[in-house]
């Protein structure tokens, strides 16, 4: 593995040193379609939060998350920069491709993640800078260095730097962290491995390929299937949770209702689907998994503005 990154490495600064990079390819660097749901959730953990901030401040602390998990993202590619050469999905980002420099994008990423980090220490508050540098050190380090090639677990492990934005957005507005932002946070991380091995289903090929231990490379797609739904029927219950627990009204759960059964009836659909029918179920899984968290935290706004 080390040899084919080293190879690859050399293979993509080569061109990239005809070319800096175009402001495009830094924004791709960043992941923008990832990111806007990363901003999303925080947004609706920072509205949802006691009290009230200005809207100076609080446009500050999302544009703040948005570059902190833009550095992520840019520390993420730099890293994968190997595997992300010999991968179909993959292949034409910026570092692999050439058009950015690995120094580059290491460099780009560092400075965005002390800068998004200081300034939400100075601007908003120090509980929501720390947990920005820690989410911005688990994906880029322990999730990427470390989990995506050791592990099949990584995305269930790693999926915890996707589901802190909505307590970080809490932690801006109030300086605190309560039950809700932790129930806001379980959503999304029961919600990351169903959604993830969806695609991984489809791109099981590019993750042998590149030697990454996906769930469906080192136990099957069977045992995967199996996972799905399993993970499916946990985040049902748990997305229940803000009105068992009182957080949300009848607006919240009668809507989240409504997602889980699609959400469930296409995890059951795809775990009996034959070999014909399996890549279009899990393409379909995985996308309305997108639409289906948007929803979710759309009903938990507008219950409580409703409310």
């Amino acid at each position: 593995m080390s040899q084919i990154k080293n190879e690859t490495l050399n293979q993509a600064q080569e061109p990239a040193s005809l070319d800096a990079g175009s402001a495009a390819d830094y924004i791709a660097l960043m992941k923008p379609r990832v990111m806007s749901l990363v901003v999303f959730t925080g947004l609706i953990g920072m509205v949802m939060a006691p009290g009230t901030m200005h809207p100076i401040m609080a446009i500050s602390a999302i544009v703040l998350i948005a570059v902190g998990a833009g550095a992520s993202a840019a520390l993420n590619m730099w890293y994968d920069a190997d595997i992300d050469a010999v991968m179909s999905r993959t292949q034409d980002r910026p570092v692999p491709s050439g058009r950015v420099d690995g120094d580059a994008a290491l460099s780009f990423g560092l400075w965005m993640s002390g800068l998004s980090v200081l300034s939400m220490a100075v601007l908003i508050n120090y509980l929501s800078a720390a947990l920005l540098a820690f989410t911005i050190f688990f994906y880029a380090v322990v999730y990427t260095m470390y989990l995506k090639r050791r592990t099949a677990q990584n995305i269930v492990i790693g999926g915890a730097a996707g589901a802190l934005p909505p307590v970080i957005g809490w932690a801006a507005a109030s300086n605190s962290v309560s039950l809700e932002p932790l129930i806001f946070f379980a959503i999304i991380f029961i919600w990351t491995p169903p959604h993830f091995w969806a695609l991984a289903l489809v791109k099981n090929e590019d993750y042998k390929t590149a030697n990454v231990p996906m769930l469906p490379v080192t136990a099957g797609t069977a045992t995967t299937l199996n996972q799905i739904v399993a993970y499916s029927v946990v985040l049902i219950g748990v997305v229940m949770l803000p009105y068992i627990l009182g957080f949300s009204g009848m607006l919240y759960a009668a809507g989240a209702a409504v997602l889980n059964l699609i959400f469930i009836s296409l995890a059951v659909l795809l775990r009996f689907a034959d070999d014909t029918q399996r890549n279009r179920l899990a393409t379909m899984l995985f996308a309305y998994s997108i639409f289906y968290l948007f929803l979710i935290f759309t009903l938990l706004l507008a219950d409580r503005l409703v409310g």
